[in-house]
């Protein structure tokens, strides 16, 4: 399976929509697209994860990663996820509490 990644900027934000899975092999392909939008300037970024199958922890600490880089600019990195399976893995490591997590792209782009 691969990954797929779709941007588009809506509100002042810029969405990152994740398709496939997300693991050892395809993370580092999202986390040059993180680096790219945030040499780009873009420091307020939503990834889209509803078209997400599997997330590991190299997923994980990719997104992670692209978090501090948007710190860094006082931006914020924001997660659309709806799929019990994935939401477990942000409870289970704690990262629950560490992302914002959205249940739907237009959630993430109301501010709630």
């Amino acid at each position: 399976m691969d990954l797929t990644l779709t941007t588009r900027d809506a509100g002042g934000k810029t969405i990152v929509a994740v398709g496939g899975e997300i693991d050892v092999y395809t993370a580092p392909k999202l986390r040059d697209k993180i680096t790219e939008l945030v040499a780009a300037g873009a420091y307020d970024i939503v990834v889209d994860m509803e078209e997400v199958e599997f997330l590991d922890s190299t997923g994980l600490g990719v997104l992670v990663g692209g978090l501090k880089k948007v710190r860094a600019h006082d931006g914020s990195l924001e997660l659309v996820c709806n799929q019990d399976r994935l939401l477990k893995i942000f409870r289970i490591t704690g990262l629950a509490k560490v992302f914002v997590i959205h249940d739907s792209a237009e959630a993430a782009l109301a501010g709630s």
